[in-house]
């Protein structure tokens, strides 16, 4: 079954192209060209992935991210403009799975389309890799791409997801950011990428702390971070 793509972009000529190139790799491509109508189509629940770009007249790709957000946890590659530092954290801590600095080339982006989508999807390797992780009051049901806190469930990216169950399957020993986003975003590190520490942020804000007030995820110097075990 071919995964179904949703590209938010106003400009016509470039998603135009990529559309072609998209579906010569094998993919479904939905086109729309503002934010209003991008948010309907995220709702509809059709699409495995949004392509959505940050410079769009009207409703600008940040609200549009921040509209889709509040009822959606579709997984969300960003374009941003090259350099522009702003947009990528502020679209990171919007929930945006990723990013991906314009122009880029058609293959560039559907290499990050499969790596994002890889790591979404939910296949269990055996019956070890499907069982429930328990660390403290976190547990997570990777088959099912669950995750609760003390027993209230947890809502989470994609990426979020991602990045807490290699910690959760590491916990009480510090994973460092490459092998976080090798893992987690199914990409190297590349060099002044903020990507891990907004994503680790956010997921800081919506989990709780340990029994001495801390919180339970912990930067640890020069190694990353760590899930603290109890």
């Amino acid at each position: 079954m071919k995964s179904k793509v949703l590209l938010i972009d106003d400009d016509i000529e470039l998603v135009g192209m990529f559309k072609e190139y998209l579906e010569q790799e094998g993919f479904d491509v939905k086109m729309v060209h503002d934010g209003e109508a991008g948010t309907a189509e995220a709702f509809t629940g059709l699409y495995s992935i949004a392509i959505l770009d940050v410079m769009m007249p009207r409703m600008n790709g940040l609200e549009t991210l921040r509209r889709i957000r509040t009822n959606s946890q579709l997984p969300i590659l960003m374009l941003t403009g090259r350099g522009d530092d702003t947009d990528r954290i502020v679209g990171l801590e919007l929930g945006a799975d990723d990013y991906v600095a314009k122009p880029c080339t058609p293959r560039e982006l559907t290499a990050r389309i499969r790596a994002i989508l890889r790591r979404a999807q939910s296949v269990p390797v055996d019956s070890g890799a499907a069982a429930a992780i328990t660390v403290g009051q976190l547990t997570m049901w990777p088959e099912q791409r669950r995750a609760a806190w003390a027993g209230n469930k947890l809502e989470l990216t994609s990426t979020e997801f991602n990045l807490l169950e290699v910690l959760a399957r590491n916990a009480g020993r510090p994973v460092s950011k490459n092998a976080l986003s090798e893992q987690g975003l199914g990409r190297p590190l590349a060099r002044f990428d903020r990507n891990i520490d907004v994503h680790l942020s956010s997921l800081r804000h919506k989990l709780g702390t340990i029994a001495d007030g801390r919180s339970c995820l912990q930067t640890v110097y020069r190694l990353g971070y760590q899930l603290i075990k109890e």
